[in-house]
């Protein structure tokens, strides 16, 4: 091993770079590293050992740190203090930044030294049923440019399951509309630049259609945010921020749950798969996932239903 001179500090940056070049990581992964590395330099700082070098971390050092974490609240107006899965967030980050030291050969201390905390066996998923989704599919009324495009947007989160961050990505170029009267595949590529195949309802390729055929601009995005400065009107592609805001405002229009989010229509798009009957290996790849346990989260819904056709069919 050899030994660094370089305080840590002084390697984060390099470290931002290897995960972007040679792991290919999003750039919202990168800069969720950033964020959580720094609350670790920040903590370097306040145990008064800033100029840490890598071949210094020891495993009581992370303990210690690991304590620090499940002792830290969520903000200064409350007392809750960061959830399970947050501060393993924290700790994966380390745990990757150890795996760059390793590579490097100025570290020896294994990343899997760093343990996760344990988090709940079935963490709850928040999901609507067919008619509350179709509900909230159908609140977009109006047949003005902003409502028809609202109305394409919902449709597309459920139909294909998307996340936000893949549905603003997409451009008109992408969705063909010559034949609206059959499904409609798609290769994109997801987190972790994954690809892979996404389907749209001929619900979905109507909306976006009537969203289409009332756009009269050149812009490339397939979803646009229409805005007014000094009477001029500007476009330009919507942001995750953006479509968060229109699905909140339709769930308010709706009366469903606050809890429903851009996220809990790609939740019921799982559901609704698994209570159908099928695969979860098949889920697995409608829903992007790279490790299957991250789509075993929907398993207890459909445990649930088993359980009450059990009760129904064979209960005395």
């Amino acid at each position: 091993m050899q030994k660094s001179n370089l305080p840590i500090s002084k390697q984060i940056l390099d470290f931002l770079d290897y995960v972007d070049v040679e792991k290919g990581l999003s750039k919202k992964t990168q800069e969720n590293y950033a964020r959580f590395l720094d609350r670790f330099q920040n903590w370097l700082k306040k145990e008064n050992i800033e100029n840490l070098l890598p071949h210094q971390i020891t495993s009581e050092l992370i303990w210690r740190y690991r304590v620090f974490l499940s002792r830290q609240t969520i903000s200064r107006q409350t007392k809750n203090s960061l959830s399970k899965k947050t501060q393993n967030f924290y700790l994966i980050a380390l745990r990757s930044l150890l795996g760059y030291f390793v590579k490097k050969d100025i570290l020896s201390l294994p990343p899997e030294k760093i343990e996760l905390s344990k988090q709940e066996k079935n963490p709850s998923v928040h999901f609507l049923s067919l008619e509350k989704v179709k509900k909230l599919l159908d609140s977009p009324v109006g047949k003005d440019l902003a409502s028809l495009r609202d109305k394409a947007i919902l449709e597309t989160l459920f139909s294909t399951g998307m996340r936000v961050s893949e549905l603003v990505k997409l451009n008109i170029e992408d969705v063909s509309l010559k034949n609206i009267s059959q499904v409609f595949e798609l290769q994109i590529k997801g987190k972790g630049n994954k690809t892979r195949t996404v389907y749209f309802s001929i619900r979905a390729l109507t909306a976006i259609k009537d969203y289409l055929n009332l756009r009269e601009d050149l812009e490339k995005p397939l979803f646009l945010n229409y805005s007014s400065i000094k009477n001029k009107a500007t476009t330009r592609r919507l942001s995750t921020r953006s479509v968060e805001r229109i699905v909140k405002k339709y769930v308010k229009l709706s009366g469903l749950s606050i809890k429903t989010t851009p996220h809990t229509l790609r939740h019921s798009f799982a559901t609704d798969l698994l209570m159908n009957g099928v695969d979860l290996r098949l889920v697995q790849e409608f829903l992007g996932h790279s490790d299957i346990s991250t789509t075993q989260i929907y398993t207890h819904v459909t445990n649930k239903k088993l359980s009450d056709v059990y009760k129904k069919y064979h209960g005395i």
